[in-house]
């Protein structure tokens, strides 16, 4: 792939920038939300399962400096971007080509702090097929929601966190293969707008945890009813996220 079939995009205010497909998939804000969520302290390690370009990683580098950051990437030009990028960045990240259902063996006998997904939104049946592999692969459930839950519970380490980000309509599958490995689960739903209902939902849970299910109150993410002209119209919280690199609001426990 020549740089003609890239675009150099930035994240998080020009923090970082990243070359990822011109055409196919591409990273937008959920891979930044996800980093914002997750509570990761400096010298901890960090998986990242199927991290494309490296968007989710290196925007939580940006915030929380001294992780040890690992992904894993099915497709070998995403995963040699996710390189790339972060070798731009200067940041360590071990990126690894592979299968998540299939791991090579010199992952699965490790286990990290901290485990972060963003898994395809959608049931092959249900949608229409993109014509680029990479979008497709991306988008689609190739791999099948539990093999998520199943790698993600494996190699968190004990009392580790998994945070996921995924479609609302999919919370329905996602918590009972969720609740069957992890405790402490906590969801945070994400509101386009004031009075609509969530696209996204945000998900936490701990290897171990026995705190009963926490649904939230929904996060909103734009003001006003619609939107009204032409520049950004994300709350404060939201603007903080995505240009300042500051960690999501996530309530605190009551």
């Amino acid at each position: 792939m020549s740089n003609r079939d890239l675009t150099h995009d930035a994240f998080l205010g020009g923090r970082i920038r990243v070359w990822q497909p011109a055409r196919g998939y591409r990273a937008g804000t959920d891979p930044v939300l996800l980093a914002a969520a997750v509570p990761a302290q400096t010298g901890q390690s960090v998986l990242d399962l199927g991290c494309g370009v490296g968007v989710a990683s290196l925007a939580l580098a940006a915030r929380v400096p001294g992780l040890s950051l690992t992904g894993i990437e099915m497709q070998p030009r995403y995963a040699q971007l996710a390189r790339d990028n972060a070798a731009q960045a200067g940041v360590t990240f071990e990126v690894m080509t592979g299968d998540l259902a299939q791991m090579p063996a010199t992952l699965r006998q490790r286990q990290f702090d901290h485990v972060i997904a963003n898994p395809p939104y959608y049931l092959p049946a249900t949608r229409t097929a993109a014509q680029d592999t990479g979008r497709e692969a991306a988008h689609a459930e190739a791999t099948p929601l539990a093999d998520w839950i199943d790698a993600a519970s494996r190699r968190a380490a004990p009392r580790g966190q998994v945070t996921l980000i995924h479609r609302a309509e999919r919370l329905g599958a996602l918590l009972p293969l969720v609740e069957a490995r992890l405790g402490s689960v906590e969801v945070l739903p994400l509101i386009p707008r004031a009075g609509r209902a969530a696209r996204l939902v945000l998900l936490r849970a701990r290897k171990g945890g026995r705190a009963a299910l926490r649904l939230h109150d929904g996060l909103v993410l734009h003001t006003g009813p619609h939107h009204a002209g032409d520049g950004e119209d994300y709350t404060a919280d939201l603007r903080a996220v995505l240009r300042n690199a500051a960690p999501l609001p996530w309530p605190a426990p009551r």
